[in-house]
């Protein structure tokens, strides 16, 4: 097989700031570590703790927030149990685990690595196009990008910028992947998208009356469809538009339903969690008509891994041809 080309964004803002947060907490340990043998052991523990650990302080605050909010819903609603609290205490401990790996590692070092297919891969399956949500590169992608080639199937990739810009700016930049993965075979390809990637997705369809026909699915795994509560301490730009109920959402809505129906999500598939601590209340990952699947105890982050969600997903994708029994976007 050809080794890959570049991918064409050459550089990543987002993996520019990142790699400077990395190196900031690096010199802060260091300073613990002049404070310890400075005689000032509790400074240096106090500040070691912190950088090492304020992640999970800020992820521990979100999931309180996420499950307060998730109760009240259900007991409005009146859909039934209320997640336990333990179920969010091990998502919370997995999130702790796998974000320092995200943003810490993958985005600011690795976004390179495993580069976008170059050419038709052999074989059956289809292109794939993945785009990344909120505060993440193409970086975010890399345990998919290896389990696609393992398995034989392209994949093109986006990096979302400018990172805080508005959701609609990004619609050329998943066009320019759609036309790459177009090349990579003969079957349309599908769309797989994490967070905030599904609203621009789902901004990228109805940009062009014609592009639902060019994709044969949707997948998203917790992405925003219907806003998400905590969007409303938000000051950006793609912050706001995924507030709950707000007007960009809104008018998102109805253009897909002019375009295709009251019923324009038959060909989207939902990955969305109870203990998801960003987008929240849960049922805001879903929408009415698309094969809403509902991962128990997952995180944010922590649910674009779980192995149901990546080995079914993958399973859809390594089906090849068009079979005229499989739902479509159009």
């Amino acid at each position: 097989m050809r080794e890959p080309t570049p991918h064409p964004t050459a550089r990543s803002a987002l993996a520019d700031l990142q790699r400077l947060l990395v190196c900031g907490a690096g010199l802060l340990l260091l300073l613990a570590v002049g404070l310890w043998w400075r005689g000032h052991p509790t400074g240096a523990l106090l500040l070691a703790a912190t950088v090492l650990s304020g992640h999970a302080l800020a992820l521990g605050v979100e999931c309180a927030l996420a499950a307060w909010v998730n109760r009240e819903d259900t007991r409005r609603q009146g859909r039934g149990a209320v997640t336990p609290w333990t179920a969010w205490v091990r998502a919370w401990w997995r999130e702790v685990l796998v974000a320092p790996r995200v943003f810490a590692w993958r985005q600011p070092f690795r976004w390179r690595l495993l580069p976008d297919t170059p050419a038709p891969m052999p074989g059956p399956g289809r292109a794939v196009v993945l785009i990344h949500g909120f505060v993440c590169n193409r970086g975010f992608w890399l345990p998919w990008l290896r389990a696609l080639r393992e398995r034989g199937l392209a994949y093109a990739t986006v990096n979302l910028e400018p990172v805080f810009g508005s959701i609609d700016d990004y619609v050329p930049l998943v066009e320019g992947a759609v036309r790459r993965a177009e090349r990579l075979g003969p079957d349309r390809p599908t769309l797989v998208c994490h967070s905030m990637g599904g609203l621009a997705a789902r901004a990228w369809l109805v940009a062009d009356p014609r592009n639902a026909a060019r994709v044969a699915r949707v997948v998203t795994i917790g992405s925003p469809h219907r806003g998400t509560w905590i969007s409303r301490f938000s000051r950006v730009v793609n912050g706001r538009q995924m507030r709950v109920d707000g007007d960009w959402l809104g008018q998102l809505a109805e253009r897909e339903r002019a375009q295709r129906g009251e019923l324009p999500y038959a060909g989207f598939v939902c990955w969305y969690a109870d203990t998801d601590n960003i987008v929240f209340p849960a049922p805001t990952a879903t929408l009415p008509g698309a094969d809403n699947r509902l991962v128990p105890g997952a995180a944010h982050v922590d649910l674009a891994f779980q192995p149901r969600v990546m080995g079914e997903s993958l399973a859809m994708l390594a089906s090849a041809g068009n079979s005229p029994s499989e739902r479509t976007v159009s």
